[in-house]
């Protein structure tokens, strides 16, 4: 696993799940540790629906799930999600994108200038590519601050499915979203902390997927125990 802020070297993920009310355990999928986050989200979603039965009506998520398949998927089902914001420093001395605006009703994006950037074409990702005119751009005061390419021609790119990203940047700013979003660090975060400082998750006993997958599960239960337990103990 090689990550940001991450120490590098041979490790597991274990990808969990916990409910909003009681921070029950609800799944617990274990992946090696250079699978994305985001990957076997929507089918261990997939999948606690079914077994379970669960009415999912909202989730909330780190900025590692701030995917396109992930937010169209969510939208699609009816599911308010909340997922972090995840920061991207643009390059040095040049605009952000978000200082470039979108036009949905032209399908075209306006710089800083007010110059229009129109639709090219939608590579094999689905990414849908506006570009600039370069005659206008090549005299334009702002042009040091816009690109850097040599035919200064400004490309913007945008996901066919950008609305469902932008559906959830929404939720996240809303009184709702923000309250929702707090609660995760009092859930989820909070259970793997407790895993990792009191049942001794921070360290496989045994390698391999299928002997890391035991461990997972069996401190998943133990806490889940407790947390039962702990719940009847309010109800007497």
């Amino acid at each position: 696993m090689v990550r940001d802020g991450k120490p590098e070297g041979f490790f597991y993920l274990d990808h969990r799940t916990v409910d909003l009310k009681y921070n029950v355990i609800t799944d617990v999928y274990v992946t090696p540790g250079n699978v994305h986050d985001s990957l076997p989200y929507l089918e261990r979603l997939e999948r606690q629906v079914k077994r379970f039965e669960f009415k999912v009506e909202a989730v909330a998520l780190d900025a590692g799930y701030l995917t396109t398949p992930i937010c169209k998927k969510l939208k699609e089902k009816k599911i308010f999600a909340v997922i972090a914001h995840r920061r991207f420093h643009p390059t040095q001395g040049l605009f952000a994108k978000w200082k470039f605006k979108y036009d949905a009703q032209n399908d075209v994006y306006s710089c800083p200038n007010a110059q229009i950037l129109t639709y090219r074409t939608t590579d094999r990702h689905g990414y849908r590519h506006y570009a600039s005119d370069a005659e206008v751009c090549k005299s334009c005061p702002m042009l040091a601050q816009c690109t850097r390419s040599k035919n200064h021609r400004k490309v913007i790119t945008r996901h066919v499915w950008e609305e469902s990203k932008e559906w959830v940047r929404e939720n996240r700013l809303t009184p709702a979203g923000k309250k929702l979003y707090k609660r995760r660090k009092e859930t989820i975060e909070r259970s793997f902390a407790d895993a990792k400082e009191l049942h001794g998750l921070r360290y496989c006993r045994l390698r391999g997927i299928k002997n890391v997958t035991e461990q997972a599960l069996m401190t998943a239960a133990v806490q889940n125990m407790k947390k039962i337990a702990m719940h009847l103990s309010k109800t007497v």
